[in-house]
């Protein structure tokens, strides 16, 4: 019976997933991002060297957040095990055109994590007693829309997708990358690993935010540049494979009766499916790091944010998609996730190439778990309007550590659906409610690109916005 319901529920909840993905979120997705990308003057392009220089700004106080650790939380949320299994699963299930739609969705999404993290900067609040700042999708959307019930409802969504879906989803990726190892059993290896897992997790989180900062601030950097080399050094020894590896992403990509004959199955829904999950850009949950950077005016950080989208999409995934598909391995879809890259790898390099992938697992792992919880953290102080006790958080940490245990033992099919579903429900929110406020932001960088063609490092006051005395931390 309990197996008969859990098919039930993995079933229906595929089927919500594929209606989101091949019609509303597609939309949404693309429409919010090209609006704002023409709004903007397409800043991905034309701000993008600043971008580079403002996120090795240092904050005015010493001991505030700066723009790179906040830019490291986001990345350590956005940088993870998809970075890896959710890349190799879209390719196997989609195509190589996969990787094509994945890179559009990077590059136009750039725009709308530009605005989502410049307007939760407009609006963030200061802690009265630490004097640093804090604020994201809910803070803006009951500061500028006066609507605190849909405010917690994001916020809901938000717990739920991060502490829930995405880290059940990690947990289960980390533990499928040691699916190739002969100590392997699938009937008691997930729980170990998963058990493993949430008590490492479950010991850090009680350092709180600021122990997060440091240790993401260290790993992250690390982790990616040497995934990169290694994927660059599997592409250099099979450089003769290169040419006709971009030939296929190019041609699959506009296949045009291969996308409509099936388009829940193509590489253009696998791509934004993917894309998304890999760098949420426009889904509310990077900016929640973003409010904390101390910054002396609102864009450094949403120009700091843009760039994590970049970081995430174009480079780490691109790696991906070049390693594997450059291997000499054929992506087939019963080879969907960890085993395609382990494959791919081993073919590449030997024996050593699936233990370093389980070691960028491992970090991947640990450093989107801590993320994802950060982000948690922010949204029970929103609906709880104070920061709620020792004990309340203790508690939750535990049930947190409990989900982490309980996703390394489910299926594939449910734990990517359940994630994919739960972050489209803030993104339905998220995107509709920056649209609505763009405006705030497209003034604040037009405020910022004057003071900037002044010379004058930019500053920034509410009131130069129209927002004077409607703002906690800019007046």
């Amino acid at each position: 019976m309990f197996a008969a319901a859990t098919a039930a529920f993995e079933s229906m909840i595929g089927t919500i997933s594929t209606f989101m993905y091949s019609y509303l979120l597609i939309i949404l997705l693309l429409a919010v991002g090209l609006y704002f990308t023409v709004r903007t003057k397409f800043i991905q392009f034309r701000l993008f060297g600043e971008s580079i220089r403002v996120i090795m700004e240092k904050p005015d106080k010493e001991e505030g957040t700066s723009s790179f650790q906040a830019l490291m939380v986001s990345t350590a949320s956005r940088v993870g095990t998809g970075n890896i299994v959710g890349i190799s699963t879209a390719i196997c299930a989609g195509g190589y055109g996969a990787v094509f739609w994945m890179w559009v969705i990077a590059v136009i999404g750039g725009a709308s994590a530009f605005i989502e993290s410049t307007l939760a900067q407009i609006y963030k609040r200061r802690d009265p007693k630490t004097g640093d700042s804090y604020g994201g999708p809910a803070y803006y959307i009951e500061a500028a829309l006066k609507n605190r019930g849909l405010a917690v409802t994001f916020c809901v969504f938000l717990i739920l997708t991060y502490a829930g879906g995405f880290n059940m989803l990690c947990s289960y990726n980390l533990q499928s990358t040691f699916s190739g190892y002969s100590f392997y059993d699938p009937a008691k290896t997930p729980w170990i690993i998963g058990a493993i897992l949430a008590v490492i997790v479950f010991y850090c989180l009680m350092g709180g935010g600021r122990r997060i900062a440091r240790i993401t601030a260290v790993l992250v950097p690390f982790m990616g540049v040497m995934y990169i080399l290694m994927a660059l050094l599997v592409v250099v020894l099979h450089m003769n494979l290169l040419p006709a590896v971009l030939g296929r992403i190019f041609s699959e990509a506009f296949d045009i009766k291969a996308i409509f004959g099936g388009f829940a199955g193509s590489c253009v829904m696998y791509g934004i499916k993917r894309g998304l999950f890999s760098n949420e850009a426009g889904v509310g949950s990077a900016p929640n790091a973003a409010a904390s950077a101390d910054v002396s005016h609102p864009v450094k950080q949403g120009l700091v944010q843009m760039m994590s989208v970049f970081i995430d999409t174009l480079l780490l995934c691109t790696a991906t998609a070049f390693m594997v598909l450059c291997s000499g391995v054929e992506p087939a879809k019963e080879l969907a996730g960890a085993p395609y890259v382990q494959a791919a790898v081993q073919n590449a390099l030997g024996p050593a190439g699936p233990v370093f992938i389980t070691v960028a697992m491992v970090l991947f792992a640990f450093t989107t778990l801590i993320g994802n919880l950060y982000y948690v953290d922010n949204c029970l102080n929103f609906i709880m309007k104070k920061a709620p006790s020792g004990t309340f958080m203790t508690v939750y940490r535990a049930v947190a550590a409990v989900v982490i245990l309980i996703g390394a033992g489910l299926s594939i099919g449910l734990v990517w659906d359940l994630a994919d579903v739960l972050m489209g429900c803030m993104a339905i929110i998220n995107l509709p409610v920056i649209i609505i406020l763009g405006n705030k932001a497209l003034a604040a960088l037009k405020d910022y690109t004057a003071q900037k063609s002044e010379h004058r490092d930019p500053v920034f006051k509410a009131a130069s916005i129209g927002l004077k005395g409607k703002t906690e931390y800019w007046n």
